[in-house]
């Protein structure tokens, strides 16, 4: 259901007999935004600055490696951030500190990658205000992951992450199309495309975010092959992210021949999904990897992914930050 869903919401029309629940959708939403923007529902306010990354779509859009990347960058810049996310895949209704080796069953597969790969502190949890009561007091300001309708806290700055090749999609709100948000929700927020090619979407002033993706690491000893090395080769393919034919495409993109295997998002694979009728090498998300890293074997490996900008849109998107730290709260 979940591949037919995708197939219909990035096609040119709507699921037709949704449209009801989507028009519902919207109202339901509207109601909650209006009632936070007007004082009726209680905003929280933390004693940091606080930048929200997400996404008015479903899945998809490259917000691990766009985050672990900002984080990155502010530190080079002299800030100290830190990192709330809700931690999808894991126990959220128990706000916690994620680490390099937390569990993944615990804390969600992205806030792993974040407490590996950014540099900064971590927490996790349903209510962001209280995950982040959980980061250290030197923190000066906060990166909420997919915390756009999160409307509870108030935020300095919002980033929205589009998919270049994707873009809206149908146009429609959930469930009749992938949108979360309609697209006047794009008017005021700084927008990053991932990928971009031509012809593909495009929004004003945006600034567009590649994915290295050149080595893949084996998930039992940890060696690093660069994935040309596995040009030509027949391999198999896992994927448990919101876009998995897009990661099948990568891999196919530098010459390897792929059967893929797409699974739900945040999935955790099973050893039965792990499992082939061939010693072909099998390839996955670093996402995926953290989750089945005690079941796997000397052929299985996993795509590193790290984002890349331009000097100028890097530049676009850090000033952004920094000017927006200066500025009131945004509701």
């Amino acid at each position: 259901m979940s591949a037919w869903l995708l197939r219909r919401w990035y096609s040119p029309h709507p699921v037709w007999f949704l449209i009801p629940l989507a028009w519902l959708f919207w109202l339901l939403s509207s109601l909650r935004r209006s009632a936070y923007a007007l004082g009726i529902a209680q905003v929280a306010t933390l004693p940091v600055p606080v930048v929200v990354v997400g996404n008015i779509t479903v899945g998809g859009t490259g917000k691990t490696p766009f985050v672990i990347w900002l984080a990155q960058e502010l530190r080079k810049r002299g800030h100290r951030p830190g990192i709330v996310t809700r931690g999808y895949g894991g126990d959220a209704d128990t706000p916690r500190r994620a680490e390099s080796d937390s569990d993944p069953g615990l804390v969600g597969d992205e806030a792993l990658l974040l407490a590996r790969h950014s540099g900064a502190p971590v927490a996790v949890g349903r209510d962001r205000v209280a995950a982040a009561k959980l980061l250290p007091p030197d923190v000066d300001l906060v990166l909420s992951d997919d915390g756009l309708q999160h409307y509870r806290l108030a935020r300095q700055h919002e980033i929205v992450l589009l998919d270049g090749s994707r873009g809206l999609g149908n146009g429609w709100l959930l469930p009749a199309g992938p949108l979360r948000e309609t697209e006047a929700r794009l008017e005021g927020p700084q927008v990053v495309i991932k990928g971009m090619p031509d012809g593909g979407f495009t929004w004003p002033d945006a600034a567009r975010m590649r994915l290295k993706t050149d080595t893949a690491v084996n998930l039992k000893d940890g060696k690093r092959r660069s994935l040309n090395s596995f040009s030509t080769q027949r391999v198999h393919a896992i994927a448990a992210i919101g876009n998995p034919r897009q990661f099948f495409a990568t891999l196919e993109a530098a010459g390897l021949h792929v059967d893929g295997r797409a699974l739900p998002d945040h999935a955790i694979p099973g050893v039965a999904d792990l499992e082939f009728p061939d010693d072909l090498p099998v390839f996955m998300t670093e996402k995926d990897a953290v989750k089945c890293k005690d079941s796997a074997l000397s052929r299985h490996w996993y795509l590193e992914a790290a984002a890349e900008f331009d000097a100028a849109d890097a530049a676009l998107i850090l000033d952004g930050v920094e000017r927006a730290l200066t500025l009131g709260t945004k509701r």
